[in-house]
């Protein structure tokens, strides 16, 4: 059967198109770091053999735009450029993508006496005179803290959906309606939540569906899967990514795996009976890309979930991150957390920060504060 389709507007990305009931888009972004440009350039090519749509790629800084020049002239992927603080990067970046993916909560890092709709119009009117589409991506670890303080604590569903709405507003307003939205976070449930809701809003704009932060396969594609059968057998979402912590060799598994998803819902075949268990351990991971700064992370996620195997009967989420963008922020709501950096791993429980340690200490000291979190939890 045809999957349902929400009325969504068209958003051209090079050879493809976002939504208007155009079929959904599998995209991935490279795990490489975007200066080993021949590492890249294979990645971004394996990504589009598989499959991919479009193909991401982050860049930080001057070396990594001159280094996409290159990168551009030895693939035919759409490509969508990352980029995190320095928002003026994209009119190096601008004429050699399709497309450029801004995160809202963290415009305010850079120059910050300027007013965020500034720089939006800054981005917009690159994109305008390069032919590049936007993505406004709300991330439930780095949403703007002016949006976080509006409500408590323990909602980081609001704050997540007024940053949306209020860059769609603005959007708009100048004019400019080439543009999808991404609405992520590490819990499915909730991503299926802000979702639905942004949707009943902005019926209009397509959506950009992910479980950021799935982790390791096959519990990440679980993950993944439970929300984006809720969402998409609904008629919402119009292109996806499959996040998962993955060698960079394997990475166009992410591919594979969310076109199987979709052959699964258009054809009936949904799991969603395999809920989402939180009596259970829950690992979350980021997916390896070119801001990992330690390719140890990889193994080190493994590692994590064979150690802690023992403690599965209870609920407690554990955390492990691979990069300074995601690590600080989204570490904070596991009970423990693994920031991993260059080359100390920094251990956290929420917020709190218990110490820096070796890639080969750490998993010891996990192991230490996970036992007491078990004592803690015994009756």
């Amino acid at each position: 059967m045809d999957l349902p389709r929400n009325p969504t507007r068209a958003v051209k990305v090079g050879s493809v198109i976002i939504g208007d009931s155009n079929p959904i888009v599998v995209q991935s972004m490279c795990a490489t770091r975007t200066q080993d440009i021949d590492a890249t350039v294979k990645q971004s090519n394996d990504l589009h053999q598989a499959g991919a749509g479009i193909v991401r790629i982050a860049v930080d800084n001057r070396k990594d735009a001159k280094a996409l020049e290159i990168i551009r002239d030895q693939t035919e992927a759409n490509l969508s450029i990352d980029l995190q603080e320095n928002y003026r990067m994209a009119a190096l970046v601008a004429p050699m993508v399709q497309k450029i993916r801004y995160n809202p909560g963290h415009l305010y890092h850079h120059e910050r006496k300027k007013p965020w709709q500034d720089k939006v119009r800054y981005l917009v009117d690159i994109a305008d005179k390069n032919d590049c589409a936007i993505r406004v991506g709300v991330n439930a670890g780095s949403v703007d803290p002016e949006k976080k303080d509006m409500f408590p604590a323990d909602d980081s569903i609001s704050p997540m959906l007024v940053s949306a709405e209020e860059h769609c507003e603005l959007l708009d307003k100048i004019g400019f309606t080439r543009y999808v939205v991404s609405l992520k976070d590490s819990d499915p449930d909730k991503v299926v939540e802000v979702n639905r809701r942004f949707a009943e809003l902005r019926p209009d704009i397509p959506l950009h569906l992910g479980v950021t932060e799935a982790g390791l396969p096959p519990d990440g594609i679980i993950k993944t899967r439970i929300a984006f059968e809720q969402l998409i057998s609904q008629g919402i979402g119009d292109t996806i990514r499959v996040s998962l912590t993955l060698p960079n060799a394997r990475k166009a598994e992410e591919i594979s795996a969310g076109n199987e998803i979709l052959a699964d819902i258009a054809a009936g075949r949904v799991r969603s009976v395999v809920a989402f268990d939180r009596s259970h351990l829950n690992i979350i991971s980021c997916p390896s890309c070119s801001r990992v700064e330690n390719e140890a992370f990889i193994d080190l996620a493994e590692d994590v979930k064979k150690m802690t195997e023992y403690a599965h009967d209870y609920p407690f989420t554990i955390a492990v991150m691979g990069c300074r963008v995601n690590g600080p922020g989204e570490t904070d709501d596991a009970d423990l957390g693994l920031w991993c950096g260059p080359r100390a791993v920094t251990l956290k429980k929420g917020p709190e920060t218990l110490g820096r340690y070796s890639y080969d200490e750490i998993l010891g000291r996990l192991k230490a504060e996970l036992d007491r979190l078990i004592e803690h939890k015994l009756p």
